[in-house]
């Protein structure tokens, strides 16, 4: 496994474990499916087992890994059915936080927006997939946040996690993925609720449906995406 060593811990070693298994299936490095063993990564990033164990424990929690006999764990992708239900609680979280957000948006708010809208075009012009994905990341947390819900904070992020790696493989480009954030966050800044609900749910439709249909596909499942959609969200594609 080639992976570089950890650099030297600041009391965080399960957090860097965690990041490093992320930058790896990100990159590559890892595959879903392939089995691997904790001695195998601790031994790769130069680290003890028992972070590593912690991390891949936390990991597990998300829907990220499935542990198996004698040490061994394998990414795992999420079935199409996960998916769908998936995004079917983020579309009962984020569009209403989207509109709370937009109900008491201030100076110090749309700016940060702003700022996270112009790191996500920055990093689309260059095609930093990573960067972009993280600025994307923190954009919808920044909304979170504003809408004052810890709790959906939380469960998002978690969510999240266990769609990561197929986001990046949407038949979307990161300018496409740009350009459904931004009517949600001029509606926002332009203190329209309403309209950042829609543009919200929109945008996670649009997501939520692409990812469903890619694993369909990919997974040769046996139910095809609309009803896969439709029985987990409620709605049509």
């Amino acid at each position: 496994m080639d992976l570089a060593p950890l650099p030297a811990s600041d009391g965080r070693r399960a957090e860097q474990v965690m990041e490093a298994v992320r930058e790896a299936l990100d990159a590559g490095v890892m595959q879903p499916g392939v089995k691997y063993s904790v001695y195998q990564l601790a031994a790769a990033l130069g680290v003890s087992r028992t972070p590593v164990r912690d991390a891949l424990l936390r990991l597990e929690e998300v829907g990220l890994i499935g542990f198996e006999a004698r040490q061994g764990f394998r990414v795992r992708l999420p079935d199409p059915r996960e998916i769908a239900e998936i995004f079917a609680i983020r579309l009962a979280l984020e569009p209403p936080a989207a509109a709370r957000a937009a109900s008491g948006c201030d100076d110090a708010l749309a700016g940060r927006l702003r700022d996270r809208m112009a790191a996500m075009q920055a990093a689309a012009d260059s095609g930093d997939a990573r960067i972009f994905a993280h600025q994307d990341q923190l954009l919808h947390d920044d909304i979170l946040v504003a809408a004052h819900n810890g709790r959906a904070r939380a469960i998002v992020r978690s969510l999240r996690e266990t769609t990561r790696l197929l986001g990046a493989t949407t038949e979307r480009t990161m300018s496409d993925i740009d350009a459904e954030h931004r009517p949600v966050v001029d509606a926002i800044i332009a203190n329209r609720p309403s309209d950042a609900l829609r543009a919200m749910r929109s945008h996670l439709t649009s997501t939520g449906v692409l990812l469903v249909t890619q694993a369909v596909r990919d997974q040769r499942y046996p139910i095809d995406a609309e009803q896969i959609w439709a029985g987990a969200v409620g709605e049509p594609q």
